[in-house]
């Protein structure tokens, strides 16, 4: 049947059933930043933590009772894993979950909690699909696919129905790019109810299956994928999806892992928000749209990030945005040197996180002591005014990376 307003009708009544209502929130701050007027769609407040939980609902309520019967199986990375888990859950049905080993713990034991029974198979989603099809065969289970699915695609597409309901004049909505499912849903959905509005995907550099494939004008599969956006780490674009995304796809953003972890800041500092490295991507978008004075809506996609990978996070965070940051600099070994430059330090309003004094650098001690400083700073300025003031009192520093050095 295909794409249909009908379909997309039916679909936003039945996963209003089972979603939280996720109104815009205006975003004072990009809106600032961009000369846009910048509002975010927060499905990573939904119950489950994503979006997924649409598209699975809505599938599952399409399948038949002979379908049911036969249990699930499906692959993930960890949202649509807990949305079919969920849904599952809710309709009686036994889901298996095949996930990628790579998948964070907290996606792997909420999908437990909701029942499913979880199988972890190979590194990226796409071992994973393989291993949940092998399953299908062996055990005769119903495959319930995360994207490359014409009723999940309309289950997702409901997003779009919300944000024109609330934002009626909306110019621009972006939405993340894993295999596609969301963003066909949306643009196709988005498109039907009002042409003039333009969905622009978002990938990870690191993982743009879908600008491969509309480059060269067919589905492709990348060789590899690396990227810290895990729910959106996929090599092959949905093959049922690609037409739709290729008629009603506007353009496609590609965007770098450490503009991730800037907006991961952005989105705690000034929203209070926590979203996931794939919920980020239409985040990171915002800076790269080439318009003013529109209104646009980028799509939070999910927030289902363990605690390990958020401190992280925060900490490469801090680095990239110069706000810690470490120098070495070279000491005579005599009483005095150390407080020397503690008074600089304090002089431009250096708050010092660590010190290592390594005594045993040169031979010769008298010539060379080394210090290193692990500092905060404000910012770009402060930094380089810290660092500025160690050079006029002749200190040479060196800055260290996480990577090794370079002279400055």
């Amino acid at each position: 049947m295909g794409l249909t307003l009908e379909k997309f009708e039916e679909a936003s009544e039945a996963v209003g059933r089972v979603t939280l209502e996720t109104k815009l929130i205006y975003s004072e701050y990009y809106s600032g930043v961009t000369g846009n007027k910048v509002y975010f769609k927060p499905e990573n407040l939904q119950y489950t933590g994503a979006y997924k939980v649409r598209g699975a609902y809505y599938k599952i309520s399409t399948l038949s009772e002979e379908e049911k019967s036969r249990g699930l199986v499906t692959a993930s990375a960890g949202n649509h894993a807990q949305g079919v888990a969920y849904a599952a859950k809710l309709a009686g049905i036994r889901a298996v979950i095949v996930m990628p080993n790579t998948t964070p713990l907290i996606k792997v034991n909420r999908t437990k909690n909701y029942g499913a029974e979880v199988v972890l198979f190979g590194d990226v989603f796409d071992e994973a699909c393989d291993y949940a099809h092998k399953l299908e065969a062996e055990q005769g289970y119903t495959f319930v696919h995360p994207f490359d699915d014409l009723d999940i695609a309309t289950g997702q597409g409901t997003i779009a129905m919300e944000i024109i309901k609330e934002l009626p004049t909306v110019d621009y909505i972006l939405a993340p790019i894993g295999g596609g499912g969301l963003c066909t849903g949306v643009a196709v959905l988005a498109k039907l109810l009002n042409p003039k509005i333009k969905v622009i995907g978002v990938e990870p550099e690191g993982a743009a299956c879908m600008a491969a494939s509309l480059k060269q004008g067919k589905v492709v599969t990348l060789p590899t994928v690396d990227t810290i956006a895990d729910g959106t780490a996929v090599k092959t674009p949905g093959e049922l999806l690609f037409p739709y995304i290729q008629e009603n796809l506007d353009d496609i953003i590609t965007i770098p892992d450490n503009e991730l972890i800037v907006s991961f800041l952005d989105m705690v500092e000034n929203h209070k928000l926590i979203a996931e490295n794939s919920g980020l991507l239409a985040v990171a978008a915002l800076r790269h749209l080439d318009v003013k004075k529109k209104k646009v809506v980028a799509i939070l996609s999910g927030g289902n990030m363990d605690v390990i990978t958020m401190a992280s996070i925060v900490q490469h965070g801090l680095i990239l945005r110069d706000r810690v940051f470490t120098v070495s600099v070279l000491l005579p070994d005599k009483p005095g040197e150390l407080a020397k430059v503690s008074a600089l330090l304090a002089a431009q309003r250096a708050n010092v996180i660590k010190l290592e004094h390594n005594q045993f650098v040169s031979l010769n001690r008298n010539a060379a002591v080394e210090l290193r400083i692990t500092m905060e700073a404000d910012g770009t300025e402060h930094k380089a005014a810290i660092v500025s003031a160690l050079k006029d009192d002749g200190y040479r520093p060196t800055l260290v990376k996480a990577s090794g050095t370079y002279s400055d």
